[in-house]
């Protein structure tokens, strides 16, 4: 089943915000694998910070901190 959402901010079930500007769209793949994306606004752009296939319930810390670095570099 395809999903989506129109207008920002989104929500859940698909967008949840993590704080700190960050947000993750969830995607639920044909696979049946679970993919998330890390974004923020940047310049009034929606910049992709890190993806990845989820494999526990909770977001990993390795790929959170990832991201948070990415979202720090890119504001300077």
């Amino acid at each position: 089943m395809l999903r989506t959402q129109f207008r920002w901010p989104a929500g859940m079930p698909l967008c949840r915000a993590m704080g700190d500007g960050m947000w993750e769209i969830r995607s639920d793949l044909p696979s049946g694998r679970t993919a998330r994306v890390f974004l923020c606004l940047y310049r009034e752009h929606l910049v992709a910070l890190h993806g990845f296939f989820k494999k526990t319930r909770t977001a990993p810390e390795d790929d959170l901190a990832l991201a948070r670095k990415r979202q720090k570099e890119l504001m300077k």
